[in-house]
């Protein structure tokens, strides 16, 4: 079943079939569901359907009029440190940038946040002061370290 409502990301390069297919080669549960190629008269395009972790996604890969920005990422709140590193390592591989408290941006231009799901946990704990150490501790970091988080608010 194609889903009614999907985020859409915005291509200009020609790369949109690559980035889903890469984005649904590291998520479990991921897929292409369809894709469409075509010219509207001012220039080729692709449609890409597919869905990461079952959550629907599309990208529009149309060219120049529109560029990603920050203002959009997508969130990924995984079940331990090891598969943040691995989703990190891999989206910041081959021109990603990394950026602070989780946040990166992959080659394609596309803003991510990758943390352990502990993350959460820690930072809207009823114990303020709990929280607050650990917020301290994640406004340092770039990638979540949630041992050093865990650290912070032991100490």
């Amino acid at each position: 079943m194609i889903n009614s409502i999907r985020t859409c990301l915005w291509f200009r390069d020609g790369r949109g079939s690559e980035a889903a297919e890469f984005y649904c080669s590291l998520i479990p549960g991921s897929r292409i569901e369809k894709a469409f190629h075509g010219d509207a008269g001012h220039g080729e395009f692709s449609v890409i359907d597919f869905l990461l972790g079952g959550v629907p996604y599309q990208i529009l890969d149309a060219g120049p009029m529109f560029t990603l920005t920050e203002a959009v990422s997508i969130s990924v709140a995984t079940d331990d440190q090891a598969e943040s590193d691995r989703l990190w390592s891999a989206l910041t591989a081959n021109g990603g940038e990394e950026s602070h408290c989780g946040w990166l941006k992959d080659r394609f231009g596309v803003s991510w946040q990758i943390y352990p799901k502990r993350l959460t946990e820690l930072t809207t704990n009823a114990d303020k002061n709990v929280s607050a150490k650990a917020m301290t501790a994640m406004m340092k970091q770039m990638k979540i370290d949630i041992a050093e988080i865990e650290a912070a608010v032991r100490e």
